[in-house]
């Protein structure tokens, strides 16, 4: 089983591709596959814009990931297509915590990987998205070339009364929500609903060592 914290270093080496201006939500794009290119773009200006984050300062970084790169997810839709028939069993406040912990969880990953990975010279390239026959749910398909390497990541994004937003990544055939779907429910079959809140928070507390 791959490691969801690989997926998530390896899915964040497109935002560190280009030096274009960060966009603001005001421009944001009409379609899936630029709202994906505004998204990485807007952490790369604010990360390469920075003295601070380019030397690494990881509280710095966390702020940017969530001040560029949130705007542009639902990261609530994620958590509950992740926990499945846990959080419809799960009350109002578990719903709440879980989401804010797992959410937490994601962030505390890309400001890791954006800390390992800021000094790499990546180019990438995005295919137009495929959306389904509702038109509410949409793939974008990118290609990343690093050092000699390539590799495809493809991002999936549901229409909201907001525009596009990213809710899930796939890297060589392995959705994020498919990885963490099954790892939650070890521990939800094993400690339940509480047992997998406290899960959550033992990994937030010891990415912060």
């Amino acid at each position: 089983m791959k490691n969801p914290l690989m997926i998530l270093t390896a899915a964040v080496v497109l935002t560190m591709a280009t030096t274009v201006p960060v966009p603001t939500l005001a421009q944001s794009p009409a379609t899936a596959d630029t709202q994906v290119r505004a998204a990485v773009e807007s952490v790369v200006g604010a990360i390469q814009s920075d003295p601070a984050t380019r030397s690494g300062d990881m509280a710095k970084i966390t702020a940017v990931v969530q001040h560029q790169f949130l705007p542009y997810t639902d990261f609530e839709r994620t958590t509950r297509l992740a926990l499945g028939k846990a959080w419809a069993d799960a009350t109002p406040e578990q719903r709440q915590q879980l989401f804010q912990q797992f959410q937490t969880l994601l962030v505390r990953t890309y400001a890791l990987s954006l800390s390992q990975l800021r000094e790499q010279n990546v180019k990438f390239q995005f295919q137009p998205a495929s959306q389904n026959a509702g038109g509410n749910d949409a793939v974008v398909r990118s290609r990343v070339m690093a050092n000699g390497d390539e590799m495809q990541i493809d991002y999936r994004l549901n229409r909201t009364p907001n525009g596009w937003k990213i809710y899930d990544i796939n890297m060589m055939g392995a959705w994020l929500i498919e990885i963490y779907r099954r790892q939650f429910a070890d521990v939800v079959a094993r400690d339940g609903i509480e047992g997998l809140l406290k899960y959550l928070v033992r990994h937030n507390q010891a990415s912060l060592g």
